[in-house]
């Protein structure tokens, strides 16, 4: 059966160099850098423009009398940026004017390898030219282009992106609360209890001794500082509830639903997934593990073969938590048909246990993504009633 086309590596639209006015933007905060190709014009143009979009468009309706004037009839201006801190709102923004605007991955195009390399804007913007014409063309390998999702899409990765740096502040507050106790042997307070700051006053060092008042100072800060942070988390995860039931026929809130009744998956790996990869348009099973990062990257040369580990090359979220899924799956799903492939394979390996986890998470995404697309169960797995 013949695979869907790729249009991440290769444009789906036919080329017509006489009549397509191509722009690359090398964007930075001061101001924009734009190069372009103008058909029956010589002349290769580059422009520092203000971080303005509307003056980007007047430029290209410039560029396209330039073609006109030259004979050439323009039907399709192909405008190309590198993912960044501007993220997408570029590209909606020109699409909504009849531009066919794309957003290149940064980590896609082909850069030179000397030691020392000259890196400008000028430079940085003739790769990036080179690297979309052979996207333009249908010619796989200069570079890959990223999906432009909407805003309601990019809002809805917020919630549980916010939770998860959130939880990392708190897990470095209490580890600093720690850290100070400890320094003055105190090993037997813990600072996370809700009365805390009440009873710091009462501690004592090994010495009898209280605690000096500048330490005491900075832990009744960090109390305070951590309490803000678990309201923070409280309130998101009771908007995040109330949006479930507002919208519970959304495609990520169904998708959701599906994968908490999981035994050993809960509601924050399920947001998660649902919102960074099983809601995603992707065409096979090789592309989900490809953009969870969970593929290999085999160094072959000659004689030489060797896998250097997993590629990180995708979602590190996504990977991230699947590994960590697939130890609970070993746990919570001992009977499921690709817990069973895990043990048989390390049942009597010696240190193969950390390498095949990689390969159970690379099974189970897989597994996870056809089950909330396509409703098909993984075999053996153990699922809570339908509420």
């Amino acid at each position: 059966m013949q695979k869907p086309h790729d249009n991440s590596k290769a444009s789906p639209a036919a080329f017509m160099q006489d009549n397509t006015l191509i722009a690359v933007i090398e964007l930075s905060l001061s101001n924009w850098l734009v190069a372009g190709l103008i058909p029956g014009v010589s002349r290769e143009p580059l422009k520092k423009l203000e971080p303005n979009p509307e003056d980007l468009l007047k430029l290209l309706h410039g560029w396209r009398d330039e073609a006109i004037k030259a004979g050439r009839p323009i039907t399709r201006i192909a405008v190309a940026y590198e993912t960044g801190r501007d993220s997408f709102w570029l590209a909606r923004w020109l699409r909504e004017r009849g531009i066919d605007a794309h957003v290149i991955h940064a980590t896609s195009v082909a850069v030179s390898r000397e030691h020392r390399r000259a890196k400008t804007d000028r430079l940085d913007t003739a790769m990036l030219k080179r690297g979309f014409l052979g996207w333009l063309r249908g010619e796989r390998g200069h570079c890959t282009v990223a999906i432009v999702p909407t805003m309601e899409e990019e809002d809805a990765k917020r919630p549980h992106r916010e939770r998860e740096g959130l939880v990392h502040e708190q897990t470095r507050a209490v580890n600093r609360m720690k850290s100070a106790l400890i320094q003055f042997g105190v090993r037997n307070f813990n600072p996370k209890l809700r009365k805390a700051t009440v009873k710091l006053e009462t501690v004592r060092t090994p010495e009898g001794k209280s605690l000096p008042p500048n330490t005491i100072a900075a832990l009744r800060r960090d109390m305070e500082r951590l309490k803000i942070i678990k309201e923070q988390i409280k309130a998101i995860e009771q908007a995040r509830l109330q949006q479930f039931e507002q919208k519970p026929e959304a495609l990520a809130n169904r998708m959701v639903y599906l994968l908490v009744r999981i035994y050993g998956l809960g509601w924050e790996t399920a947001d998660l997934l649902a919102h960074e990869l099983l809601s995603r348009t992707l065409r096979d099973r090789k592309a989900v593990a490809r953009y969870a990062g969970l593929t290999g990257s085999p160094d072959e040369s000659g004689s030489k073969r060797r896998e250097k580990g997993l590629s990180r090359s995708g979602n590190a979220r996504v990977r991230k938590i699947m590994i960590q899924l697939a130890w609970r799956m070993v746990k919570f799903q001992p009977d499921s048909a690709l817990v069973q492939w895990f043990k048989q394979r390390t049942e009597n390996a010696k240190g193969s246990r950390k390498p095949m986890i990689v390969a159970l998470a690379r099974k189970l995404i897989i597994a996870l993504w056809r089950y909330a697309n396509d409703g098909v169960i993984p075999e053996g797995f153990r699922l809570h009633s339908a509420a």
